[in-house]
């Protein structure tokens, strides 16, 4: 597939720029064992522009995590992500991390439909994400108010991620952050002109290349700007598809005077994806992991899947349940997406930094899925097809201003701001027609998933929802010794959301049949805490304690998509909202650091009391499903990290990792009168034991490493009586660099570096589940957790291989 950037849209995607947070400026806390780095580069989660880096290990990876008073925070570099598959999404490496759990069906990690992130028993939609500052909203598939991390930015051009595993970071223009954050920082335009060219290979068709200029400083006043193009595409390793997305990025930097400057950033994504198909337990054991839909077969897929959806079966289904989810014709994602942001970090004294950011979003989307009509009560194809494309169709226009102050007076380092974002998002859901088959032969041409659908012959669905959101932080950094910091400060939510022009189609979902709509929702919680206690008593001892709260506001879906308590019926709104509360999470940290030349450790030990939790409770068919939206009480997660890495000589370093989350439900669950034992049940699709193990080595140019992770058991279904065994999974790298090409050959000065690289994902070509829950949980066996399609097989062993000149 060949695609193309539409600069006639450019104009449309600078009058989206306009956007919220980024480096909260404050004076630096005590050294934590730093190194020199730029004022830019050192902005943290807690909004401390000079808050200083770790000491990082030869890759450039704090796996212990350093701590600056606002919570744990572990800091990746690109220096550690260029290790990694090229293009790969950052959050694999996060996944190296104690505690947290990456999940994703292709070696990339880049199909959107499954790459899942957990941390501390809290999935991705509970877990806040921002770029620069700019809020990224909850990045999970069909996000509602932002777009995901692989969206807004090529993976090249992250200088590096801040995570905070702890709830604090009140500053993070975040209202999903119940289980950390994750700040992504973009690099900044180079001071010499110059570019990078990089193009890699791989199996199953892929191939990944990344262009990128820099200006170099423009003038006497530092001007400078970079544009990058991105472009992967690959395969699908198992049946017939293929995974594309190209990206563009630019960013400008306008210093003014020694220590303020402007600057702004866009990006324009475009994303076209074949979904893998998820299967059940039952068909795993049955057929294996390597069942697929049909449109591997072309016109002879298109008519098996037409005979499927009649009920004609074949024989491998036979004695199988849930035989028409079994596999589809065909399912899509097409996405495009506009972000950017004006941000002016201004030193107003040498003591107060006032930074403001204005940003602007535009998502269009297209999801697609070629379902049986039998599914949708009285659904008729036109053309008379069992099929039709059900195209899920979500929008996003949201815009938005942070401003910040930091002021340092005394021993105190001082903070505050607000955040202001107002999203618009509509959710339709579309039928259109395709094409039947008639004595053997297809009536036209096939579905092409890929592709943008006109023309729908019904809609089935449909809600518009606009959410207004206002933040405010206030936050102290009281450092009386020069080596203990007291961190005082609180978060003031209040976000508002109100669905409109609601519409359920009857001819589909019965008659009769309402959606939400005409209603609204406010969450408003005026003072949620943070504080935090960081004492360094010996040379390389560290201890820390970390206690917050924080909330959740209420998720907008399309129907049935989500445990938005707005995605259901009106009825079945009516008779839940009485009960409905925002999510919210008290979470107690506490850890011990060491850290010499050639042993760091660290222990990190939590508790947090999860209430209120809500969720959307399903029954029926995975295209059907018959779903309320309930408050099911609360989970309570205990746990702990345990990291040591060792360097027993120059540039190897060993490291080893352990992490026990002991994540449990508080209540049994009631759906259509039946209640299940889910009480004292570990959560669903997060394990309670990881180990994870890296060895590397430098020597001269060269870099290797060989990492081996364990991930144990997880639960399927709510009660635990299904559950996904534990499995291991290793990779390897191996990286070279020629510099000073010049020495051999004149003409060759000019590439400063030549990088060639070899990886191996799935070294011992593991049979394995990776994503769990897509499409939701089943309770439990008696509800049908055998035959309930939300299982993605892990990719199998794959090679790639790339080179990469530096200009």
């Amino acid at each position: 597939m060949r695609r193309t950037f539409p600069l006639s849209k450019a104009l449309l995607a600078t009058t989206i720029m306009a956007t919220a947070i980024c480096h909260q400026a404050s004076a630096a806390p005590k050294k934590v064992q730093a190194r020199a780095v730029s004022r830019a580069q050192a902005a943290s989660a807690s909004g401390h522009d000079n808050a200083a880096a770790a000491n990082l290990s030869p890759e450039e990876i704090s796996v212990q995590s350093h701590y600056v008073p606002r919570g744990a925070i572990a800091s990746v570099t690109q220096k550690r992500m260029a290790l990694e598959v090229p293009g790969s999404n950052p959050l694999k490496v996060l996944g190296e991390m104690p505690g947290v759990m990456f999940q994703g069906n292709d070696a990339q990690g880049v199909d959107n439909w499954s790459a899942q992130l957990f941390m501390h028993g809290f999935q991705q939609s509970e877990i806040g994400a921002t770029l620069d500052g700019i809020p990224l909203g909850e990045f999970t598939y069909r996000n509602y108010n932002g777009l995901n991390p692989i969206q807004a930015i090529s993976s090249e051009n992250v200088a590096r991620i801040d995570v905070s595993q702890s709830a604090g970071a009140e500053a993070v223009a975040s209202t999903s952050n119940l289980g950390g954050a994750l700040q992504y920082r973009s690099s900044d335009p180079k001071d010499k002109r110059g570019g990078v060219i990089s193009q890699s290979f791989g199996s199953y068709a892929a191939y990944h290349t990344f262009i990128r200029f820099d200006s170099g400083r423009l003038n006497k006043t530092g001007t400078k700007f970079f544009a990058s193009y991105m472009r992967n595409d690959t395969a699908q390793w198992k049946g017939y598809g293929e995974q594309f997305v190209q990206q563009v990025n630019a960013k400008l930097v306008q210093p003014v005077g020694d220590s303020s400057e402007i600057s702004a950033f866009f990006d324009w994504s475009d994303l076209h994806q074949n979904n893998y198909q998820s299967e059940s337990p039952a068909v795993l054991a049955a057929l294996g992991d390597r069942v697929t839909d049909y449109t591997n077969g072309g016109i002879s897929g298109y008519e098996k899947a037409t005979q499927v959806a009649l009920g004609n079966y074949p024989a491998s289904y036979n004695g199988l349940s849930g035989k028409r989810d079994i596999a589809y014709y065909d399912g899509g994602t097409n996405q495009v997406d506009y972000l950017g942001g004006l941000k002016a970090d201004l030193a107003i004294t040498n003591h107060l930094r006032w930074t403001t950011t204005a940003y602007g979003h535009g998502e269009e989307a297209q999801t697609t899925w070629t379902a049986p009509t039998s599914e949708y009560s009285n659904m008729v194809d036109p053309s008379g097809s069992p099929l039709a494309e059900v195209v899920k169709e979500p929008m996003i226009r949201r815009f938005g201003v942070m401003s910040a102050v930091h002021y340092d007076i005394a021993h105190n380092h001082l903070g505050a701001g607000v955040w202001y974002e107002n999203n618009h998002y509509d959710s339709p859901m579309n039928a259109y027609a395709v094409p039947n088959v008639v004595d053997g032969v297809v009536q036209g041409r096939l579905p092409q998933t890929l592709g943008k659908w006109t023309d729908p012959f019904a809609q089935m669905f449909n809600q518009s929802y606009n959410t207004n959101t206002f933040t405010a932080f206030f936050q102290d950094t009281y450092s009386p010794i020069r080596n203990l910091s007291l961190h005082f400060g609180f978060k003031s939510v209040l976000s508002t959301t109100r669905v409109g022009n609601g519409f359920l189609n009857p001819s589909f979902y019965g008659a009769g049949a309402e959606i939400a709509s005409g209603v609204g929702l406010t969450t408003s919680k005026p003072f949620l805490p943070h504080i935090s206690v960081d004492w360094r008593f010996l040379p390389g001892h560290e201890f820390f304690i970390d206690i917050s709260e924080n909330v959740h506001t209420y998720a907008e879906s399309g129907y049935h998509l989500s445990n938005s308590p707005f995605a259901v019926t009106q009825s079945a709104y009516n008779s839940s909202v009485a009960a409905l509360h925002p999510e919210t999470a008290w979470t107690y940290a506490a850890g011990y650091r060491y850290s010499s030349p050639i042993v760091s450790a660290s222990v990190y030990g939590y508790r947090t009391n999860f209430q209120n939790r809500l969720q959307q409770v399903t029954s029926g068919s995975i295209i059907n499903p018959q779903s309320v939206v309930e408050n099911v009480g609360g989970v309570t997660m205990n746990g702990v990290d345990v990291g040591v890495t060792v360097n027993p000589i120059t540039n190897l370093a060993l490291t080893n990792s352990i992490s026990y989350d002991h994540a449990v439900y508080d209540n049994n669950i009631s759906n259509a009168g039946i209640s299940y034992n889910t009480k004292n049940v570990q959560i669903v699709n997060y394990p309670r034991f990881m180990y994870k193990g890296r060895l590397s080595y430098e020597w001269h140019n060269a870099t290797a490493y060989i990492d081996g992770n364990y991930i144990g058991a997880r639960n399927y279904s709510y009660t635990g009586d299904v559950k996904v065994p534990g499995y291991w999974m290793a990779n390897l790298g191996i990286q070279y660099k020629l510099s000073n090409l010049g020495k051999y050959d004149k003409k060759l000065a000019v590439v400063k570096n030549l990088i060639f690289s070899l990886n191996v994902t799935n070294l011992t070509n593991t049979h394995y589940i990776s994503t769990m829950g897509a499409n939701g949980n089943p309770m439990a066996i008696s509800s049908g957790a055998l035959t309930y399609a939300s299982l993605a097989p892990g990719a199998p062993r794959m090679f790639f291989g790339s080179i990469r000149g530096e200009f």
